[in-house]
């Protein structure tokens, strides 16, 4: 069992950052330099204590010893280089791959170096507008033809995971916006900026909202540790700056709320194994790793008293796709009564499609199943197959999570009343913020954690 308290001046960002958001951002500016000022100077305190050496991909860079120190999972180095955590040396080393245009974004996000849904749709737009500022000053119709080609690898990347397509759609708005008024190519390009960091700002104040409501849904169990399982991994490497399902966690830790944490490995990319339990131990979290098929015998002998799920899109009526093993969680969860709750902000809804059945189903490469970090487990030739997630039936959902609160079943009439919540909760937010946000022609400054 692990959650022996790391160095607390390394839990430092972890905690203060997640009271300062649980704690409430009313507004999108205030979000954004909260962000900015507080990525930046952990982003600087973590380089300055592990030193880093040259990794095998071009100009990324790699901690020598195991890495130690929350660290959200993106940062700006400088106005148009954005360095990416490449998660998939996590928890052995700290590697950050640069990402200077759309079509690096989508490699990234189809290879699984940045993954969890949330997290994929901040670098998409992120990485479009950088393929915006990198053609700004070229001739109008090549300026389309880029940034609509790199719209498009990144749209195809991934085909489960909403957020990628609605938060490259946004950027794209931003763009036809400008060409539609006569903006010049860098004031476009400024205006996608701009867009992107306004979708990275609300996911963290989304976030934020959806941790406070899920703390308040936890069951109370007395004077006794509260009983979690995770599956998959939803921590701040998947979300951007705060996280969903590890976000309550996150502020059930902070409120100092006494808790343990079952964590699924999740086979076959083990994100539970290599990430969650990194998050978790990093904040001095107790926690248990588990094989995903123990899971039912913790919850046969009592030993489980809720679980926290993400979502990579929910549908229209609550049907859920999340990370393969969800379902029979639920299944399970069912089974000994206990409650089972995806926790994923409204972002993450998808109106448009009515049901899980029409939810499309991504299936990754067999090498995922047969090899474990490139070791083969299984003999040469076997037929593999590798769905990348499932689908949670509605009726098998306790609560949908968001950041407009905890939502119940009947969930598609719930669910088109917490979007309406949210958009007059942002339309009033964005009247009352100050003028601070970037204007049409000023250049890029630089945001989301380069060091000062």
């Amino acid at each position: 069992m692990s959650g022996t308290p790391s160095d607390p001046s390394r839990r430092r960002f972890f905690r203060q950052f997640a009271g300062e958001v649980a704690q409430g951002a009313a507004q999108v500016v205030g979000a954004m330099n909260a962000v900015r000022e507080q990525a930046a100077a952990e982003a600087q305190s973590l380089l300055a204590e592990a030193p880093t050496a040259t990794a095998s991909a071009p100009g990324a860079s790699a901690a020598p010893e195991p890495p130690t120190g929350f660290r959200t999972p993106f940062r700006f180095e400088e106005d148009d280089v954005l360095l990416v955590i490449d998660q998939r040396a996590l928890p052995d080393k700290l590697i950050e791959l640069p990402v200077k245009n759309g079509y690096e974004g989508a490699r990234l996000i189809r290879e699984m170096a940045v993954r969890g849904a949330p997290a994929i749709g901040q670098v998409a737009a992120l990485s479009l507008a950088l393929s915006g500022w990198l053609a700004r000053h070229a001739p109008p119709h090549s300026v389309r033809a880029l940034v609509h080609a790199a719209a498009k690898v990144l749209r195809d990347a991934r085909p489960t995971a909403v957020n990628l397509r609605w938060a490259v759609d946004r950027v794209m708005a931003a763009y036809e916006a400008g060409v539609e008024v006569g903006l010049s190519g860098p004031e476009i390009a400024t205006a996608m900026r701009a867009e992107a960091e306004r979708i990275v700002a609300e996911a963290t104040d989304d976030h934020g909202r959806l941790a406070e409501a899920g703390m308040a849904a936890l069951p109370d169990v007395g004077e006794r540790p509260l009983q979690l399982l995770t599956h998959c991994n939803t921590g701040p490497l998947a979300c951007g700056q705060f996280g969903t399902a590890l976000g309550v966690v996150q502020a059930a830790h902070f409120a100092e709320r006494p808790l343990h944490v079952w964590v699924d490995e999740t086979r076959p990319y083990l994100q539970g194994a290599r990430l969650t339990a990194w998050e978790l131990a990093q904040a001095g979290v107790p926690h248990t790793l588990i094989p995903d098929v123990a899971a039912g015998s913790l919850m046969a002998r009592g030993s489980v008293d809720a679980i926290l799920v993400g979502a990579d899109r929910v549908a229209a009526n609550g049907d859920t796709a999340n990370k393969v093993g969800t379902y029979p969680l639920a299944v399970l969860a069912a089974r000994h009564g206990v409650p089972f709750y995806v926790c994923a902000p409204l972002s993450s809804v998808d109106l448009a499609t009515p049901d899980g059945a029409a939810i499309p189903i991504e299936e990754r490469s067999a090498s995922e199943v047969t090899e474990v970090r490139g070791q083969r487990i299984a003999p040469e030739g076997t037929e593999v197959w590798n769905p990348a997630f499932d689908i949670t039936p509605a009726d098998l959902i306790s609560g949908i999570v968001t950041d407009e609160g905890v939502l119940r079943a009947p969930y598609e009439p719930a669910l088109r009343e917490a979007m309406a919540r949210r958009d007059v909760r942002r339309a009033a937010a964005a009247a009352a913020a100050p003028t601070t946000a970037p204007t049409a022609t000023a250049e890029p400054t630089a945001a989301l954690g380069s060091p000062p």
